[in-house]
């Protein structure tokens, strides 16, 4: 027989653990002398040791490995014990990598604080656009609010305009609007030609007004006179440091934002990394330049 000792170390776990196991009625000893208390093992019991240790790395409770191995758990309470663990799993592994995206955002922000350079912003004036939109609202402007609402207006607005038979005449357009309490109107858009939209099942009669069922709606996008614009490369959810340097070049350059920036995607490959986003932060015209232009 084994002492408490040597099966520890035969079996890469702590006495300490074993005990514990013993008090749980988990693995009890082969022997218990009635005189010492010391506890004997045999090398057959490395079999159940090997299983309890393999159930708990996988995260089920004690409670739960005694039932196991007791015999007590049919295969299908198990297989549904199992799948109910690979769920938590991929819940916490979803968590930590929505985590690490936004570590790695407040990296490169810290890195690149005050090292934008001019030329990557340039301002222009944009067009009115003519295009059907559909709408939501996030709970915040933050990314990870953002990202679970704008995706899915991108993929509904899609498939509604191919529905009605509406030909895209550009990229799709993000655009934002505060909607109190912190929260953020999402519009996702497409600009679309002069005659589509009026007629369409999704559009019917909706030049400027609500979408009609969970249908889109046709608007006239205002021109612009003036916006600050810089590219981003990348996933959207690592635009906050774009974001952050369009910003502190508008301060630095004497100018007033006006409202969010507008996203139009120029590039969207199937790899996130290489997508390409054009920031278009409206800017407040000022009256001096209001008369001169």
């Amino acid at each position: 027989m084994l002492t408490i000792g040597e099966f520890a170390r035969r079996g890469r776990v702590s006495v300490r653990m074993l005990r514990h196991y013993d008090a749980t009625g988990l693995l009890r000893p082969a022997r218990t002398d009635p005189t010492t208390g010391y506890r004997h093992y045999t090398a057959d019991q490395l079999d159940l040791l090997n299983r309890v240790v393999a159930l708990k790395d996988l995260g089920f409770t004690l409670n739960q490995v005694k039932e196991i191995v007791d015999g007590r758990v049919g295969v299908d309470r198990l297989r549904e014990m199992l799948r109910g663990r690979r769920a938590e799993l991929e819940a916490v592994v979803a968590e930590a990598t929505a985590r690490l995206a936004r570590v790695e955002v407040r990296l490169r922000s810290i890195e690149s604080e005050g090292h934008m350079p001019e030329h990557d912003v340039v301002v222009k004036s944009l067009p009115a656009q003519r295009v059907a939109r559909l709408s939501a609202i996030s709970r915040s402007y933050a990314p990870e609010d953002i990202g679970p609402v704008v995706s899915p207006l991108f993929m509904r607005l899609c498939d509604l305009l191919a529905d009605a038979g509406i030909s895209m005449a550009g990229p799709g357009i993000a655009l934002y609007a505060d909607a109190g309490g912190g929260a953020v109107t999402v519009h996702a858009a497409f600009p679309i030609g002069d005659g589509d939209g009026a007629d369409s099942a999704g559009g019917a009669g909706l030049e400027g007004g609500a979408g009609r069922d969970g249908g889109f709606e046709v608007v006239e996008l205002p021109a612009v006179e003036r916006a600050a614009v810089i590219v981003h490369r990348g996933a959207m959810d690592g635009v906050v440091p774009t974001a952050q340097a369009l910003e502190r070049w508008v301060d630095a350059h004497g100018h007033r934002a006006d409202g969010y920036p507008r996203e139009v995607t120029l590039e969207a490959p199937e790899r996130l990394a290489d997508w390409v986003t054009e920031l278009q932060l409206p800017l407040v015209v000022s009256p001096d330049h209001a008369r001169s232009s």
